[in-house]
């Protein structure tokens, strides 16, 4: 059976797959990258996994894979196979598709933003399956975005394009690593609304999922918290729509695990801002987890695509 290998490599672990021509994920498999010895290791432990995948698929399926898709964290430059950099795994400059390609034995490899391989996922076969132009925001530590057209994503001319986290909601606000002040990702992702409200209840281990819990309560803390980072995602996310015009707008990631307790008041925030703008539908992400892999998947079977008709018109 024809198929190829998708890995979607986060900080802490790794996710992958071997997917079937109509996108269904054959065989799963997740570990560590065990960053803490080092971007060395976590390298070779990618490549060890991916030859491991192989050898399932030929096992398993009576031939080895066709081609693989891999997701990095951090700057990617897809166009040369470089993963540039990526703080919370330690490398600089990798050239992760090459050395992909020598250790699967030559097979065509895409190499792709994590980001945005989870964007085209939600796009072709998720929660924006239909839509010529979407926008994918996850809410996680940070925020992110990938900006979908007709089936692709859209990189930037630097590979930048997307990046709605910094775009600075509140001037002069709160510092942000990039070095602005009042970026959105510091009032409105998972792990701003966790700050705020651990200072808030004065528990520490507190974090977002507890904030919307106490949102249902009714606890003025969590309201106040939970209003805080709406109206700051809300003011991004017009900032974003009014540029980009989105037919359908995919919110995903932890923030978005509080279901109508984060989309009513945000559709309700953002339908109050607009003025000559359209409206997008705001929707859930639909893709949980599987979103990087299955995207990872979409880009290795888009390069045999290209190489097939690449081949029938010689």
């Amino acid at each position: 059976m024809r198929h190829v290998i998708a890995l979607d490599v986060g900080g802490t672990g790794m996710k992958a797959a071997l997917a079937g021509a109509d996108g269904e994920l054959l065989h799963q498999a997740r570990r560590p990258t065990g960053r803490a010895r080092g971007p060395e290791a976590v390298v070779e432990g990618i490549l060890d996994f991916a030859a491991e995948l192989r050898a399932h698929g030929e096992r398993h399926f009576g031939e080895p894979a066709a081609a693989a898709g891999v997701a990095v964290p951090g700057i990617v430059d897809p166009e040369r196979g470089l993963a540039v950099y990526a703080a919370n795994l330690g490398w600089r400059d990798v050239p992760l598709r090459d050395l992909l390609a020598a250790r699967l034995g030559g097979v065509p490899v895409a190499l792709g933003h994590d980001v945005r391989t989870g964007g085209l996922a939600e796009g072709r076969v998720g929660a924006g399956r239909g839509a010529d132009r979407f926008l994918f925001v996850p809410l996680g530590t940070g925020i992110a975005g990938a900006i979908g057209i007709d089936g692709r994503v859209e990189a930037g001319a630097h590979g930048f394009a997307g990046e709605i986290g910094h775009v600075v909601v509140r001037p002069g606000g709160a510092p942000c690593p990039c070095g602005q002040r009042g970026c959105l990702e510091r009032y409105a992702s998972a792990a701003a609304v966790s700050e705020a409200w651990a200072a808030a209840c004065g528990d520490p281990e507190a974090d977002a999922a507890d904030c919307a819990k106490a949102v249902l309560s009714g606890d003025p803390n969590a309201v106040r918290v939970w209003r805080t980072a709406v109206d700051a995602l809300a003011d991004g996310l017009v900032t974003a729509l009014t540029l980009l015009d989105p037919r359908t707008l995919i919110i995903g990631g932890g923030l978005a695990e509080a279901g109508e307790t984060l989309f009513t008041p945000l559709r309700d925030a953002v339908r109050r801002r607009v003025t000559f703008q359209k409206l997008p539908e705001i929707v859930p992400a639909a893709l949980g987890d599987t979103a990087g892999c299955l995207g990872a998947g979409l880009l290795a079977w888009d390069l045999l695509t290209s190489t097939d008709r690449t081949e029938e018109s010689a």
